[in-house]
């Protein structure tokens, strides 16, 4: 029978348990890093012998699986240590603590709970605050190690350019690197983003280099100034916001050179807190024209009644203005803005952090396949569908027994299928029809200038 023991090493020495269970082990797994580890402890000479050097993930965990299912595995939850010489042990080494953005986490998703059992060290974490000299209660915690492999980088739940945007809502982050994210990287991102300029110095940055090593080095420095260097691996960031966090909802689950000033004009008063509605387009960042106009917009929000406090989705939302100017007029509105564009996404990202929209959440692919695990809505906005307006319809239909959908269409045929979806589902539906003609100076004289008509279907369920 196979018993699985996860164990954290490289802060401290081995507990008396740890220990009982390395010398125990049959076999003893480590990475190339932890193998050099592994070393310094006084253990080491007694079992270097049953060491096994893996330096893959995936390889270490089809060895453990093929010992499994060879010997079979210990299906009991408690072991004494004695007991462990009536079963195959087999010792997997861990950084720190093995379920912190560790293996620990895969160990027992793969083989169970009942025969993995994990010992952890201290985390990195706990020591680089520790050297820092801060408390790390309030701190938000992430991991950008996607793996050494490019082409098999898992999914992280928070990327590189959402950095800024956590930073305006957390006092503290906590980040756990690798060589693509790495401190100059991070440092680079924050640079860019205009949450961060023109005083991007309103941060500090903490590199802590390999921790718990001989050369250990703290670096304590501005963006800037971290932004030209190198430093040693493995390492952890902590980036420290000296202004006041923005209130905030509970969380749901590339270096270039800085970008252009936006341009200031008459509607930049709409930037101030006192102001909550009527942003214009030039100061709402998007791509080739690829917005909701002013107007347009003013009537979508009007049609759509939000209310003060609820769940609203954005499906198809661009550039996000829709989404921008209703979390700015309430506050307590939870908004899912719905995208599967990578420019439009980096869009709203860039303008949640502007207008310190915290209260947006972005949900990426395509409608309605992404929207099964979000909240409930009260009113749906869909400004864009992709082509799935009647599939975008049904899926509402089937999560709301009231409220209010409101889409916009430019085409005849997105408009009828609009209104025959929404009225067999047993929406009452009404057609708005917005025309508007902007000014524009020919010849030192005002003419009219047409846009593009834009239909505006409500749909209410009571």
């Amino acid at each position: 029978m196979t018993k699985i023991n996860v164990v954290g090493i490289g802060y401290r020495p081995f507990d008396k348990r740890a220990r009982e269970i390395i010398l125990a082990s049959e076999i003893i797994l480590a990475s190339k890093r932890l193998f050099e580890v592994f070393k310094g402890y006084k253990e080491y000479e007694e079992v270097k012998d049953k060491i096994k050097v893996i330096n893959n993930v995936e390889e270490t965990i089809n060895f453990i699986r093929a010992e499994v299912q060879k010997y079979g595995s210990a299906q009991t939850k408690d072991f004494r240590a004695s007991e462990l010489l009536n079963f195959r042990s087999i010792v997997l080494l861990a950084s720190g603590d093995p379920t912190f953005f560790g293996i620990g986490r895969r160990a027992v998703r793969e083989f169970g709970k009942e025969i993995v059992e994990i010992l952890p060290d201290l985390s990195s974490i706990q020591i680089a605050f520790s050297r820092i000299k801060e408390s790390w209660d309030n701190a938000f915690l992430m991991s950008l190690h996607g793996g050494p492999d490019p082409e098999k980088r898992r999914r992280l739940p928070y990327e590189l350019d959402d950095i800024p945007y956590l930073l305006q809502r957390h006092n503290k982050i906590a980040i756990l690197t690798d060589k693509e994210n790495n401190p100059a990287t991070i440092a680079k991102e924050m640079l860019k983003s205009s949450a961060f300029n023109p005083q991007p110095s309103a941060s500090k940055m903490f590199v802590c280099e390999r921790l718990g090593y001989p050369d250990e080095n703290i670096t304590e420095a501005t963006p800037e100034e971290i932004a030209g260097m190198l430093f040693a691996e493995p390492n952890v960031v902590i980036l420290k916001n000296e202004k006041p966090p923005s209130m905030s909802f509970p969380l749901v689950g590339n270096p270039s050179e800085l970008p252009e000033e936006p341009k200031k004009d008459c509607g930049q008063a709409a930037m101030t807190e006192d102001v909550r509605f009527g942003l214009t387009e030039d100061e709402i960042m998007h791509s080739r024209g690829l917005i909701t106009k002013d107007e347009v917009r003013a009537v979508t929000i009007h049609k759509l009644r939000l209310p003060q406090k609820g769940v609203l989705w954005d499906i198809g939302a661009g550039s996000g203005s829709v989404s921008i100017e209703a979390a700015k007029l309430y506050p307590e509105l939870k908004v899912f803005a719905v995208e599967k564009n990578e420019e439009q996404i980096k869009n709203i990202k860039e303008n949640r952090i502007k207008f310190d929209a915290t209260n947006i959440e972005i949900i990426k692919g395509q409608a309605p396949d992404v929207l099964k695990n979000i909240p409930v809505p009260d009113r749906v906005f869909v400004g864009g569908s992709g082509g799935t307006i009647k599939d975008i319809i049904e899926f509402v239909n089937s999560k709301i027994s009231s409220g209010i959908v409101v889409i916009n269409a430019i085409t005849i045929e997105t408009l009828n299928e609009a209104i025959k979806s929404l009225e067999n589902k047993g929406f009452a539906v009404e057609v708005s029809e917005v025309s508007v003609s902007r000014s524009k100076t020919v010849s030192g004289k005002r003419h009219m200038s047409a846009l593009n008509p834009v239909f505006i279907i409500t749909g209410v369920k009571q």
